[in-house]
């Protein structure tokens, strides 16, 4: 798996898996996320992750998924019958590793007692380091790869608080708290430092924001997102900028001497991120 980026496949995309390139590379997709009359509904019960993966197959064109994620966690069902489920299909060779996101500590044990959980995706730059208290350390015990997703602050370390001036009505970045202009105003002083701090080392912020979670460790996969080939050329450039344990040190204080303003997501999608991911006891669990 690449560790400076991600390629999202739509249907005419799939013909770059074509001609021997599939086995070549590391394909991850996820599940958990339907949409009902306009509204977000997230799902794990067993018959909507056996549809979900069959219907990523076909939609795919593949016979097996190598990692397959669940995206967000299903509250209403024990995170032991989700994960039985694609038990299931680890041993139908429809998958081959199972991932989580956005879910905490807790989940992660429970899911990884009843078959090993492979990565966990999670949040983490920056000025998103809350995941270091306890999911981290959890990961690291349990032997599960991290993948840090948004690892440039949704953008905000390419080009600090002057992106959101470029970012289309449609964005969902421009309703963020941390993007709105109250909270903006406080927050460009930490991309001021870290711009200071990368242009001594001759590289940009991005790629010194990128580097930092980088050096978290061989076990962190960092996912930057990017839809120009000189973006993905900067991502590239941060595998060349390395840091020193004292370099590394500057840049936690500066992000805890700059606490970032304001939540990472809208009030009302809070109930989708680890904070809110634990899921009822599996004694309670009635199947249909």
């Amino acid at each position: 798996m690449a560790k400076v980026g991600r390629m999202k496949l739509g249907s005419q995309g799939m013909e770059a898996l074509k001609g021997g390139i599939r086995e070549k590379v590391e394909l991850a997709t996820k599940f958990g996320v339907s949409h009902v009359d306009g509204n977000m509904e997230v799902r794990g019960d067993p018959a909507y992750v056996k549809a979900a993966c069959e219907g990523s197959l076909k939609r795919l064109q593949i016979d097996s998924i190598d990692l397959y994620y669940q995206l967000r966690i299903d509250t209403r069902v024990p995170i032991e019958i989700t994960i039985g489920e694609l038990k299931k299909l680890v041993k139908e060779g429809k998958i081959k590793y199972i991932g989580l996101s956005e879910a905490s500590a807790a989940t992660i044990r429970r899911a990884h007692a009843i078959h090993p959980i492979t990565a966990i995706q999670l949040e983490w730059s920056l000025w998103t380091r809350d995941v270091e208290e306890e999911i981290v350390p959890t990961c690291r015990e349990l032997g599960i790869g991290i993948v840090a997703y948004s690892p440039l602050g949704r953008g905000f370390f390419t080009s600090g608080p002057k992106m959101v001036e470029k970012l289309a009505n449609d964005d969902y970045r421009k309703h963020l708290p941390r993007f709105q202009a109250e909270n903006l105003e406080h927050n460009k002083t930490m991309f001021e430092r870290v711009n200071e701090m990368a242009t001594k080392k001759g590289c940009t912020p991005g790629q010194l924001a990128l580097a930092w979670v980088h050096h978290q460790g061989s076990d962190v996969c960092p996912i930057p997102g990017t839809t120009k080939i000189e973006n993905f050329d900067q991502n590239i450039g941060a595998l060349s900028v390395k840091l020193t344990p004292e370099e590394m040190a500057k840049l936690e204080s500066i992000a805890s001497a700059e606490a970032v303003k304001g939540d990472r997501y809208a009030s009302w999608a809070t109930r989708f991120t680890w904070m809110n991911s634990d899921t009822p006891p599996l004694s309670s669990w009635t199947s249909e």
